[in-house]
């Protein structure tokens, strides 16, 4: 009888078992989110994942992914999205998700000066804009002065695994493809040396 267990070089990123062992892993989700965002992160917390927000009695609730914070106090949430049927609410879930990690950061009556910076990021399995690119990163601004940020320190990040526009890092690619044998990428690398493939 054939065995059912897959190793880490077997699975993808449309698989949830992967994706939940790989960005639990502090190490990964900092290099991970170094290489989406293209900054330095010194230290991350241990992330959680699955972290459940229902602040309002009647509200709908939200379960977020992965959501962890780095040594500056900024959040992020991480999110995998496999299915092309729920292209069309990523923007508003995204809204939703982003408002959600705000009511939870501070209590009534807190400056609002205490709300932290914050990245709501959905690595998509498909294309959700139909451009063709890897990498979709939203702030907001000003429509008449499209230069002025409005600077409420939101960022929402869509990455396309299917791209092909080639608007990411090198790892980040090889990341979107982790079956590969052979592997340059630190990531990949850490992600086989860690599981023990």
């Amino acid at each position: 009888m054939p065995s059912t267990d897959k190793t880490i070089r077997q699975l993808n990123l449309e698989d949830d078992f992967l994706f939940a062992k790989v960005m639990s892993d502090k190490e990964i989700s900092r290099k991970v989110l170094e290489k989406i965002l293209g900054v330095s992160i010194r230290e991350v917390s241990v992330p959680t994942t699955q972290k459940t927000i229902n602040i309002l009695y009647e509200g709908k609730g939200i379960r977020l992914d992965v959501y962890l914070n780095d040594d500056k106090g900024t959040v992020y949430n991480v999110e995998l999205e496999r299915g092309k049927r729920k292209k069309a609410v990523l923007p508003k879930r995204s809204r939703y998700y982003q408002g959600n990690i705000d009511l939870d950061i501070i209590s009534a009556g807190e400056d609002y000066r205490k709300l932290k910076k914050s990245f709501v990021i959905f690595i998509c399995t498909f294309d959700p804009f139909g451009e063709q690119r890897h990498l979709y990163t939203f702030e907001n601004r000003c429509v008449e002065i499209p230069s002025l940020i409005l600077g409420d320190e939101t960022t929402k990040i869509f990455l396309n695994t299917k791209g092909n526009m080639y608007n990411v890092d090198p790892e980040m690619q090889e990341f979107f493809e982790p079956g590969r044998e052979e592997s340059s990428s630190q990531i990949t690398s850490l992600i086989y040396s860690k599981s023990g493939n």
